[in-house]
């Protein structure tokens, strides 16, 4: 049976539940529910502190994970990446008083205050920038005001909660993050791991397209492909009104529209678009 983490709180919470219940994988009813049980997929969930998962995989105790990018690498824990998720996306930015400092160089001897310690220390020994790492478990943003750190090293969405406390971001990002499936380094992979590892990725397909049909001329159909190539390739099929042809077609769900106005201007009729809830391809 797959055992499975889940993230019981934060950003990635909500969002991982739904794609795992948009993969047929069952949800929990309470959210003080700590494990599910789910003997149609053979599989249990536990539900975990995001920052714990990553330990939790790489220790074996559980086969696989979802949690954050940054998590993952400030964990330290024997994990690897098996599929990005494409939610929960947020950079790793420093951030300290207006002007203070314009990159990592400039930080060399000054404190630097992070709930990422393993994560922000790696990231500084591949600048060869020596500072000095003080780990918070929350609050951050308020380390420079209360004169614990000359800068900060925070997860950034929007930026909205450091500007409040009068601190902008500056230099590059120390690392890009979102949500991420997860499994342990050289671990033998557990049966039913590939069944979730494609589900997902049916998922996030169906997110990305939609379905396209339309009826368009004969002598037109090339014009048309060009527009719609589909993923393997358009099914045309002949319509009983003689020179007519129907299409259907998956296409991106972002610029369907400007297919459609392109489809119509080419004399297709009949255009339909419908969602898709999950796909195998």
């Amino acid at each position: 049976m797959l055992r499975l983490a889940v993230p019981n709180k934060g950003a990635l919470t909500e969002a991982a539940q739904t794609i795992l219940k948009e993969a047929g994988y069952r949800a929990r009813t309470d959210s003080k529910e700590l494990v599910v049980v789910d003997p149609d997929n053979s599989c249990e969930l536990f539900f975990l502190r995001p920052k714990d998962i990553a330990v939790y995989v790489g220790e074996g105790t559980l086969d696989a994970g979802i949690t954050g990018r940054d998590m993952l690498r400030d964990s330290g824990a024997q994990v690897e990446e098996i599929l990005p998720l494409g939610f929960g996306r947020s950079t790793f930015r420093f951030a300290a008083d207006p002007g203070a400092f314009s990159s990592v160089a400039d930080l060399k001897g000054r404190r630097i205050a992070t709930a990422y310690a393993g994560l922000l220390e790696s990231y500084l020994d591949e600048q060869d920038v020596e500072a000095r790492v003080i780990k918070l478990d929350g609050a951050v943003e308020t380390a420079v005001r209360l004169g614990v750190a000359d800068a900060v090293a925070d997860v950034v969405e929007t930026g909205t909660t450091l500007r409040n406390m009068g601190l902008e971001v500056f230099g590059e990002p120390i690392a890009r993050s979102e949500g991420v499936l997860i499994k342990r380094v050289g671990g033998v992979e557990t049966q039913g791991l590939q069944q979730l590892v494609r589900r997902l990725q049916g998922v996030l397909v169906a997110r990305d397209y939609v379905m396209m049909d339309y009826d368009i001329r004969a002598e037109r159909i090339e014009e048309a492909i060009a527009l719609t190539p589909g993923m393997e390739g358009p099914t045309v099929s002949p319509l009983h009104r003689e020179g007519w042809v129907a299409v259907r077609a998956m296409v991106p769900r972002k610029g369907h529209q400007q297919v459609m106005d392109q489809l119509w201007e080419i004399g297709a009729k009949a255009i339909l678009v419908t969602a898709i809830f999950a796909c195998r391809l």
